[in-house]
């Protein structure tokens, strides 16, 4: 239950002087209110109004503070004019957004060409603005800072006084602005945006205005074309490379979920023996790599590294690293993509607003869409310019009736009493309508020359040619195309610019091999069913070993391993990712541990089912199947050259797994099913394969409605009589326990 709110009234009258003596209706009362009530009245409009009107960006690629920021600055004049005090603009700003200096001029900072934050700024600055690679760096006072709007932006308002789209009225009523931008190109795409919202979030990468464009195109002719073939990769304005994964960027493309590895620049300067970096990913900033060198270096991971400093100034981003004499600098730049944030994940949620409605949308459907919007703008724009070329026409018809006597018209009005009667008396001595007349009557006398209609006249016949030519493109699907795909070319040869952010294949990679610098000692090791894992040195186990769970948890691997031992988990999305003992921390056993899916940065949803450790890869992964059916994959499938650290189509989906096993070598086991029936077989008997999605061998037949609910070790004293649940031949149907084998034996735990 929640307190009932007071209202603004009743808040009031608290202040006010009470008699003491006096009594008050509910006073001291408690009003109780459901909190499916409290939610629906005071959080949900919240809650809206954040996904609404403030965290995520719709179609035309902006979010409300970013158009009203960018509508103001073209009413000032300043796609054209000199720059002007940035706190002049803010100000102006607040006559459509209210929330203050303060939020206004930061969203200014960030569209800004100084920050660096966007591929293709909006907003030519100048003066201090910061660096959106540096915490440090912060921005001057907008008193001291200066702009006007790029010249990209011009791309942002073409047509916007054409009813190329709608226009609302601002908080308090005095003046309209824009519902959205009528932009010419999918800027949704071409620089990076992201948001909070209120049980949602929009993280969008930056692509290429080139390459994005000519997606654009190759979609309006076919809108089944593969984008990958024309979008390559994302492109940030930090430069650095992307590591191409094709199946993570046909993920992102065709879901909008997914991430990419980004890894900064850095080379090795033989002279002065020490390493610069000078481009980081999109995701972090200098101090925060500094800060990691130094933590590590202090941790005694980085012995070759003498000193770090940052070296940047008003050329650019500079990190030094020095060298201690006879360092290995491919071997210290290998470490400091794997160990710090110089490389690390984009996580893209390209969730953008289409017609009101929060929608996640892939690259191919969220371009499309933006066709759709900006088709719909051309349209309304060519009526307009259709309806302005008809009324102009309407009005010069006129003048070519005037011109067939000029001194008729000077009579008419002479001849006239009032001035109120010019008007009708035009229309019936010419045969005009009421707009025409009143067109001829307000020329002036200067005008009513042959010369001047005549002039006048020759526009008649380019009217009615572009009349002809609007009315063909709104009745055209194929001219409407046309007009889209030649705004494009034309943005293409404006603005387009080489990648800043180069594309690195995993093949191109060199590996990472530091194992030698991993401490190699034995550690207790656990994995629990809810996905925790831990690590417990020796000395903490004896210390106290009472573990501390989860309600319903339960330890299902334990052992004693080496620190440098790798491990793989297995996870209900038929993935697996791979990560070293030595990745985790230390912890005692009254801590829950580490979450694997959280930590290994899985996807929404997906959680660790089984772990192995491999210290060598030798041996099988067997999977068993609620159908009966047994997989049997050579350890060694799941072995990579590279530093992969997730492997997809780990096992089958054609069915649900009900255990895993890794074992070094064949042994017993015992499958259980839902009738009650239980086989013992070995895993010899079945084939190995090296293809890790196989759907395996039938081991067991089950009838109808029947699976296999559970699978155990074998153990001599299991069973009275092992060879009655041991067969010749597979599959088998098992058999159910003998009087002998009955009684606590039958608990399946």
């Amino acid at each position: 239950m929640a307190r009932k709110k007071k209202t603004g009234e009743e808040e009031n009258t608290a202040k006010l002087p009470i008699d003491p003596n006096a009594h008050i209706a509910g006073a001291g009362e408690i009003a109780n209110q459901f909190i499916t009530q409290t939610l629906e009245v005071n959080y949900m409009p919240y809650a809206m109004s954040v996904i609404m009107s403030r965290a995520i960006p719709e179609i035309d690629g902006f979010k409300p503070s970013h158009r009203k920021l960018l509508y103001t600055m073209y009413k000032m004049g300043l796609l054209t004019g000199a720059r002007t005090k940035s706190a002049n603009i803010v100000g102006q700003t607040m006559k459509l957004n209210p929330h203050g200096d303060g939020p206004i001029y930061e969203t200014m900072v960030r569209l800004t060409k100084g920050n660096e934050a966007l591929l293709h700024p909006y907003v030519d600055s100048k003066g201090n603005f910061g660096k959106a690679y540096s915490k440090n760096m912060q921005f001057a006072a907008s008193r001291y800072t200066e702009a006007k709007l790029a010249a990209i932006s011009a791309e942002l308002f073409h047509d916007i006084d054409k009813d190329a789209i709608d226009f609302v009225p601002n908080y308090d009523n005095t003046m309209p602005e824009p519902v959205l931008f009528p932009v010419t190109f999918p800027s949704v795409l071409v620089n990076s945006n992201s948001g909070i919202a209120v049980g949602m979030a929009s993280n969008i990468c930056s692509f290429n205005l080139k390459e994005v464009c000519e997606t654009t195109i190759e979609l309006i002719k076919n809108p089944e074309h593969d984008c990958t073939e024309t979008l390559k990769a994302p492109d940030f304005s930090g430069g650095g490379s992307v590591i191409y994964d094709p199946v993570k960027i046909r993920e992102i493309y065709s879901t909008g979920r997914g991430s990419v590895r980004v890894r900064g620049k850095c080379s090795y300067d033989k002279k002065n023996n020490c390493i610069d970096i000078t481009e980081i990913p999109p995701t972090t900033t200098c101090e925060a790599i500094i800060d990691k060198v130094i933590e590590l270096a202090k941790g005694g991971k980085f012995r070759e590294i003498s000193d770090i400093r940052d070296e940047t100034d008003r050329s650019g981003l500079k990190i030094t690293i020095d060298l201690k004499r006879g360092a290995d600098p491919d071997k210290v730049i290998a470490a400091l993509y794997k160990r710090t944030p110089l490389e690390e994940p984009f996580p893209c949620n390209f969730n953008v607003l289409i017609g009101g409605t929060p929608m996640t949308l892939g690259v191919g459907d969220l371009l499309l869409e933006w066709i759709a919007f900006r088709t719909e703008c051309v349209k309304r724009r060519t009526y307009f310019e259709l309806k302005k070329a008809q009324d102009r026409l309407h009005l010069l018809k006129a003048l070519q009736k005037i011109l067939l006597d000029i001194d008729k018209a000077i009579k008419i009005i002479r001849q006239t009493d009032e001035e109120a009667e010019v008007v009708p008396n035009l229309m019936i001595g010419f045969g005009i309508d009421e707009i025409q007349a009143e067109y001829v009557a307000e020329i002036k006398l200067r005008h009513l020359n042959r010369e001047y209609i005549l002039k006048r006249l020759e526009d008649i016949e380019k009217l009615e040619t572009l009349i002809e030519d609007l009315q063909d493109i709104l009745g055209s699907k194929t001219r409407i195309k046309r007009v889209i795909i030649d705004e494009l070319k034309k943005v293409i040869e404006k603005y387009g610019q080489p990648r800043k952010t180069d594309i690195l294949y995993e093949s191109e990679l060199p590996d990472a091999d530091d194992e030698d610098e991993i401490p190699d000692y034995s550690v207790m090791v656990f994995f629990t069913k809810e996905g925790y894992f831990k690590k417990i040195s020796h000395q903490s186990w004896r210390m106290g070993n009472n573990h501390k769970l989860k309600d319903g948890d339960e330890i299902i691997l334990s052992a004693e391993a080496s620190n440098n031992a790798e491990l793989l988990f297995f996870t209900n999305k038929h993935q697996c990712y791979k990560s070293r003992i030595s990745e985790f921390d230390e912890c005692k056993a009254s801590s829950l541990g580490d979450f694997v899916g959280a930590k290994l940065q899985m996807e929404d949803g997906e959680t660790a089912v089984f772990c192995a450790i491999v210290s060598e890869y030798t041996g099988y992964i067997l999977v068993f199947f609620e159908n009966g059916k047994v997989a049997k994959v050579d350890i060694s499938s799941f072995e990579t050259k590279t530093n992969r650290k997730k492997l997809i189509k780990a096992y089958s989906d054609k069915a649900e797994p009900c255990a895993f096993r890794y074992v070094r070598e064949d042994g017993e086991f015992v499958m259980v099913t839902t009738a009650g029936r239980y086989l013992c077989f070995n895993s010899a008997a079945v084939a190995s394969k090296s293809a890790k999605d196989t759907q395996g061998v039938q081991v067991m037949t089950l009838k109808k409605g029947h699976k296999v609910i559970t699978v155990e070790d074998f153990r001599e004293d299991r069973f009275k009589k092992p060879s009655r649940y041991r067969t010749k031949t597979l599959p088998s149907a098992g058999a159910v326990l003998s009087q002998e084998d009955t009684g606590e034996q039958l608990t399946l735990g």
